[in-house]
């Protein structure tokens, strides 16, 4: 083993994370969740979503049998609903064909892509294949000075021990998370100072090499909230798209009529949405009850269905203001 390796394996020994609830098992199930779900999410924030999916769905055979809206449900606040319609598509694969068992099958998986496919096989299997998530990526760049993405992938081929491959790429993900972080670094605590070009050179700020990025632009809709006593109308989303299969509130024209609410504000990846609410008391529901794709719900029920932040934002809006003006 390198000295490279080597140092990073003793310091995870001593200082890792040890006591995730995804540690410790060899099920590919429960190391794929995991890594889906840690997709551009924090750990913190994945450890409930995780614990109430195995509770709820411990086994690929079960997460198949269920419906998309009770996965997306489920998966509700967690962000990125692409991942959760990708992992219900993945999970009856799975339940189908088995688990595949090397990096290049995983990545066929729905939603998984060439880093998360090497974790699961590298923690599942022991294959020796490389990560090159954000945390890694820190690390990588700044130890060795290498500011493009299409360098550090060979480097990180290129680093890879001989054995205990499990120790090793855990280690670069929680260096990267708990000490190599992307702001304030803790580098007199970190195993790879002495090796360090960007810290030998007094440049970690430069590194890795900041994308440019354009302002996000700013988009905006309205939302026709219908309520008839306790119950709101809600649509299901188109899938693919922006949240595909959850439910929402019906878009309105620029001619729909009704009290205007506190716009709500929403971010996505490439651009801002700003969301008028635009409310309108039903006295009595139409003759069709129901279109295809639309269900009128009790509030205290649609908080519980498969719908993104700002619909539960709303929802609960709604529910505390009940029998006033919600912009009371």
């Amino acid at each position: 083993m390198s000295k490279f390796a080597s140092a990073l394996t003793a310091w995870q020994r001593r200082h890792g994370r040890s006591n995730l609830p995804w540690q410790g098992t060899r099920d590919p199930y429960r190391i794929w969740l995991s890594e889906v779900m840690l997709q551009q999410t924090q750990v913190a924030t994945v450890i409930p979503y995780y614990e109430r999916f195995l509770e709820k769905y411990p086994t690929a055979a079960a997460l198949a049998a269920a419906s998309e809206d009770d996965v997306l449900a489920l998966w509700a606040g967690l962000g990125y609903y692409a991942r959760g319609r990708n992992l219900h598509a993945a999970a009856r694969i799975i339940a189908e064909r088995g688990f595949p068992q090397s990096q290049d099958e995983i990545e066929a998986l729905p939603g998984v892509g060439r880093s998360t496919a090497a974790a699961i096989a590298a923690f599942a299997f022991g294959e020796r294949a490389a990560i090159l998530d954000g945390n890694v990526k820190r690390v990588l760049s700044r130890c060795f000075a290498v500011g493009e993405e299409k360098e550090l992938w060979p480097l990180a081929e290129a680093l890879l021990p001989r054995d205990d491959i499990e120790t090793y790429t855990q280690a670069l993900m929680d260096l990267g998370a708990t000490v190599c972080t992307r702001g304030k670094p803790r580098c007199d605590e970190c195993p790879l100072t002495r090796r360090c070009v960007a810290r030998k050179t007094d440049a970690v700020d430069r590194f890795p090499v900041p994308r440019m990025r354009k302002p996000l632009p700013q988009k905006e809709v309205t939302w026709l909230v219908l309520r008839h006593g306790r119950e709101v109308l809600l649509e299901k989303r188109p899938s693919p798209g922006i949240w595909g299969g959850l439910w929402c509130f019906p878009e309105a024209g620029k001619d729909a009529k009704g009290t205007l609410l506190e716009p709500l504000e929403h971010g996505f990846t490439h651009f801002r949405l700003r969301i008028y609410p635009l409310l309108r008391e039903i006295q009595r529901k139409p003759q069709r009850v129901e279109a295809p794709g639309s269900l009128w719900l009790d509030l205290t029920d649609a908080a519980k269905a498969a719908i993104p932040a700002p619909v539960k934002k709303l929802l609960a809006r709604l529910t505390a203001n009940r029998g006033q003006s919600p912009n009371d």
